[in-house]
């Protein structure tokens, strides 16, 4: 019997509506199913599941896309939030599910990224995301100095940087300034945080690289290292940030025939 985990976010599903509603539909059809609020109790599901539903927005898909991560375990995404670049479907869709339970769906998959903080010639730090590794100051701007497989890219002051995914380019790496990336392509994004020099742009490097970011002139200044948005780790003078393509990947569901470009269109209201 097949298994679906339905994973929700109470604040964007109120009352938990249409998590609720989509459970039913699948009692009806004779589906296992469980429901789960909390990245702890999805992991302990994911043995023997077919598919994770997410209710909420992107924001939900990358927790969701944390807890499986190395799984296989196939996700789809229905928005229930603002943007919802990542969800396959809107919360007024649901009838498509029945085709996912059937197993009339496509996956998508998206490259994702390895980060590591190395501090004295030892490892401190590591962590994996979706959309993107931001290093970032603390109220005052900071000295970077980047590297790509160990060549000089850039130094630049500013509020920091952002390293992203294609799935993460159109997140706070676009707000910042940078391309919009087909999301099933495989590149590593680097964009500028508000730089202080005019020549400092983003740029898309080839999948194969290494970046590496020295803070070795952060000085007395404070900056931090989040991968996803996730807690934030205090980052000290001398460390080096070293991010790569992972050898883990997303699996998006894929239902419906809307390209990335009229997603792009509607999501950010042009059309």
């Amino acid at each position: 019997m097949k298994k679906i985990i339905l994973y929700v976010n109470p604040d964007r599903d109120v009352g938990m509506a249409a998590s609720r509603a989509v459970q039913g539909m699948l009692e009806k059809m004779g589906v296992k199913n469980c429901v789960c609020t909390q990245p702890g109790e999805l992991a302990k599901e994911i043995d023997g599941a077919y598919m994770a539903i997410t209710f909420g927005g992107d924001g939900t898909i990358l927790h969701c896309a944390r807890a499986v991560a190395g799984s296989g375990l196939p996700i789809l995404g229905v928005n229930m939030g603002n943007k919802g670049f990542m969800a396959e479907l809107e919360s007024n869709e649901l009838y498509y599910l029945s085709l996912a339970i059937e197993g009339h769906f496509s996956i998508e998959n998206r490259m994702m990224l390895d980060v590591t903080v190395i501090r004295d010639g030892q490892r401190k730090y590591s962590d994996f995301a979706l959309n993107d590794v931001v290093v970032g100051g603390i109220a005052r701007v900071i000295d970077i100095s980047l590297f790509g497989d160990g060549r000089n890219i850039m130094d630049f002051s500013g509020d920091g940087l952002i390293v992203s995914t294609p799935t993460g380019s159109t997140a706070y790496s676009m707000a910042a300034g940078g391309p919009i990336v087909e999301p099933d392509a495989e590149n590593i994004i680097i964009t500028p945080i508000c730089p202080h020099v005019l020549w400092a742009k983003p740029y898309v490097l080839a999948p194969k690289r290494v970046v590496t970011v020295d803070m070795s002139k952060l000085g007395e200044k404070s900056a931090y290292l989040s991968s996803d948005g996730n807690e934030s780790l205090p980052l000290l003078p001398g460390d080096i940030i070293e991010v790569k393509k992972s050898g883990i990947i997303t699996k998006l569901v894929r239902l419906t025939d809307r390209s990335f470009y009229e997603k792009v269109s509607k999501k950010l209201g042009e059309k």
